[in-house]
């Protein structure tokens, strides 16, 4: 007869959280349970990294469980591919080892939160408890967060500073200011591309999961690699986590919007790379900003500009679209411009003329991974020009990015890159025309069309489109202080101009396909 347990508790795969209060002692009567399961395979189309990433990060965990005197039932695909869902193999667990108790960690999102919240069997107690990895707790979400109204990030970043005592002198922001967002949207030159250090790369062993993923026939997207270059296990997060401090934290702050296609290391940059680790918590947030404050505190080599704007990704931005996701049960549904168009094929391909997309796609298919200025302001801000469904939009952003889990993508694609919230997390649509695409990168440089024309055979298709998303929704925008130079500058061009722009736009509307 198999050995019972008393309890079973559920770890999924992004709560890989070594530091979690289970795991301080050791239970005999406790079973740890994680699972590679079809349907978070299917949900939506997954670059194949990123099912390879979370499966590997998965059983390593699993195995350092046991290692440390756990005990820890790791299934794979081939174990679980009979149940349609977490709910129905957890039964048969429950059953099988004749279980009383079943506990499970708070699920990040609400589509599985909504799904073991629903979990009962007779004469068996569902407790549920927090992740323990974020640094603002839910209870807390009603004193920074308002729903259906604009929140700001910025008020919101700096409460938070002062409430973890980050970057603080008594009650002051260190450096005299609290954002130096003006210091952090510098172009590279040719000089800078020379210092762009190598990124650190892993190499994990996905080869049997690949297998996997072809027996049970898991479509997935992007461009597989046996071995596997984004960190699966605590020890290589903190790895990484030392190399950005090291080589790329110097420099990060003054390059974190730039964009380039003229160094061997264009996709990795000065960033950190971390956001995988992070969402799979495989790395605290708190240990990521402790780090990186002590190696501002001990290099001279790196000033406060560097340091803030790091700070305020992870302290701010991440934790505030965390709470905006969690305020907002209905955010998926909203589309404020009603837009509807299906989005290009080029998308799954990168094969178009436009070299900015072409960049930031192909970029995303390989390494799948994409900076945070390629997602808004170069395929983001391409699709929220094109009237590209939102539907669409999360669903690509969502597969596509090794990072992307919905509570961080969510906000970040409907909300700030397509406005489609309205503006509860953005005051203004993160519009623009060529000239951002040429003011942060060397992107086009060599392009098939030209950057300064609107109207032209040439002309970028960026220029006409965001004319006209600027006449289209004017009766939404024009009332918008943020918005009222744009709008001065288009109503004083002549009747003939617009009409030429707006032409010129819907040509190109005619023929997205081939751009």
């Amino acid at each position: 007869m198999g050995k019972h347990y008393k309890t079973i508790r559920l770890i999924l795969g992004d709560q890989l959280n070594a530091g979690h209060s289970w795991f301080k002692s050791i239970d005999e009567d406790c079973l740890y349970v994680i699972a590679e399961m079809l349907q978070e395979t299917e949900y939506v189309k997954h670059h194949v990294q990123k099912v390879c990433a979370f499966f590997h990060a998965m059983e390593g965990f699993a195995e350092a469980l046991n290692q440390a005197g756990h005990h820890c039932l790791y299934l794979t695909l081939d174990d679980t591919t009979k149940y349609s869902s977490f709910n129905d193999l957890l039964k048969e667990l429950i059953n099988k080892y004749s279980v009383s108790y079943f506990e499970y960690q708070l699920p990040d999102e609400f589509r599985l939160r909504n799904q073991i919240a629903d979990f009962q069997v007779s004469g068996v107690d569902v407790s549920s408890c927090s992740t323990e990895h974020f640094l603002l707790p839910e209870e807390d979400f009603p004193k920074y967060f308002t729903a259906d109204k604009h929140n700001r990030m910025e008020s919101f970043y700096r409460k938070m500073r002062k409430r973890f005592d980050v970057l603080m002198v008594e009650d002051k922001p260190e450096g005299g200011q609290w954002n130096f967002d003006q210091k952090n949207r510098n172009k590279f030159k040719a000089l800078d591309l020379k210092d762009i250090p190598e990124p650190l790369i892993f190499s994990n062993d996905v080869s049997d999961i690949l297998k996997r993923l072809q027996k049970h026939r898991v479509k997935t997207i992007g461009k597989a690699e046996s071995n596997l270059l984004w960190p699966t296990s605590r020890k290589q997060a903190k790895e990484l986590l030392d190399y950005f401090c090291q080589h790329c934290l110097p420099r990060f702050g003054y390059f974190q919007d730039a964009m380039t296609c003229n160094s061997e290391h264009k996709w990795s940059l000065y960033h950190s790379r971390l956001s995988f680790a992070l969402n799979a918590k495989l790395i605290s947030p708190k240990l990521v900003i402790d780090n990186a404050v002590q190696a501002y505190r001990s290099n001279d080599d790196i000033d406060i500009p560097q340091v803030e704007g790091f700070v305020r990704q992870i302290l701010g931005w991440r934790e505030f679209v965390r709470g905006i996701y969690w305020t907002h049960p209905e955010y998926h549904q909203k589309n404020y411009f009603k837009a509807n168009r299906k989005l290009p094929a080029y998308f799954w391909t990168g094969n178009t003329k436009m070299r900015c997309l072409s960049e930031a796609i192909n970029q995303s298919l390989d390494y799948a991974f994409a900076h945070h200025i390629q997602r808004l302001m170069v395929t983001g801000n391409f699709c929220l020009l094109t009237e590209i469904d939102p539907d669409d939009v999360d669903d690509w952003y969502l597969g596509i990015y090794v990072d992307a889990i919905e509570w961080v993508e969510l906000p970040n694609t409907r909300g700030m890159s397509q406005f489609a919230d309205g503006g509860i997390i953005a005051t203004k649509p993160y519009a623009a025309s060529a000239n951002y695409v040429h003011k942060m990168s060397d992107y086009c440089t060599g392009c098939d069309y030209s950057h300064s024309d609107k109207t032209g055979e040439q002309a970028c298709p960026l220029n006409s489109l965001y004319w006209r998303f600027i006449e289209k929704n004017a009766e939404k925008l024009s009332q918008n202080p943020r918005m009222a130079m744009i709008y001065n500058v288009w109503n004083k061009k002549s009747s003939d101009e617009k009409d030429a722009i707006l032409n010129k736009a819907a040509s190109v509307l005619r023929r997205i396909e081939e751009l």
